[in-house]
């Protein structure tokens, strides 16, 4: 017997019934739920509340956002994460909720699931670092006018560019923020982090990847206008005037569970309609 953890989107109704769904399968095989991102009181006692250090599967229940948010928790246990989805898009996830594969789920735990490690990110500033799996992002605070950004890598000036921002992505996070700003898309097994400026005022920006181990530092050279320091799409601190954000690979990888190897371009196609005419219909 195993204890399987479940981290739920505890605010949306369509995620709780999915999760007590889930809990069911996992108890009718033997296993253990436990509930590991708190909000164990709105399940009315069904799923006890738990810790995900020590687990060796926790299954988040949401959309992306929630995925996301749990590999903060994760990165530091090592857990690896399996994402059923009951948002809009789901790019991460591993199935949508209504999946006839969830009932086997417990039987691929059984046997072994397929281990898939993604590099993350660790952004300094001030003394404190914040994690993130998709993107850091430091951007202009509520000023319309843009502000210039210094950009350097390693020990190198690359870039002097007035913009609204800087988005630094991983591959995991190519496919959301970074790839509207347009960025390039990065496979997930390349050792590698894109950079994209945001609303560049010049002519002739372009999105950089450079190696994971990179160390990208963002300046924000204007005298008068704060930024702000965004991780997976969270407002974490302020960046003054003449400060810097260091952005370096994390030193743990966030581990995601799979049923079997992703198969990355079909996942474009489904989601993101890569090589799909606007012609055709959804299917």
């Amino acid at each position: 017997m195993s204890t399987v953890g479940l981290y739920v989107d505890v605010g949306r109704d369509h995620a709780r019934e999915t999760a007590l769904e889930i809990a069911r399968i996992f108890r009718a095989h033997g296993d253990e739920v436990v509930l590991c991102n708190g909000g164990a009181a709105s399940f009315e006692g069904t799923i006890p509340g738990g810790r995900m250090d020590g687990l060796p599967l926790v299954v988040t229940v949401g959309g992306d956002g929630t995925l996301l948010r749990a590999a903060r928790d994760a990165v530091r246990s090592g857990t690896p994460l399996l994402g059923v989805n009951t948002g809009r898009l789901g790019f991460l996830t591993e199935f949508d909720a209504g999946d006839p594969e969830i009932e086997r789920l417990p039987e691929a735990f059984a046997r072994g699931l397929v281990i898939e490690r993604r590099l993350a990110l660790q952004a300094e500033h001030r003394g404190r670092r914040y994690f993130a799996l998709n993107d850091v992002v430091v951007r202009k605070g509520g000023i319309s006018r843009l502000v210039p950004f210094a950009l350097c890598l390693d020990d190198e000036q690359a870039a002097h560019i007035p913009a609204d921002g800087i988005c630094v992505a991983t591959p995991t996070g190519s496919t959301a923020y970074f790839l509207s700003a347009g960025g390039a898309i990065i496979a997930p097994g390349v050792e590698a982090i894109g950079v994209v400026p945001l609303l560049p005022h010049t002519l002739f920006s372009r999105p950089l990847v450079v190696p994971a181990r990179s160390r990208v530092t963002i300046g924000c050279d204007s005298e008068i206008a704060q930024a702000h320091l965004e991780c997976d799409g969270d407002v974490l601190a302020e960046v003054a005037p003449g400060e810097t954000v260091e952005i370096t690979r994390h030193p743990e990888d966030v581990l995601f569970a799979r049923v079997r190897p992703l198969r990355f371009f079909e996942r474009l196609e489904e989601k993101l309609r890569w090589g799909i005419s606007i012609k055709q219909q959804v299917r």
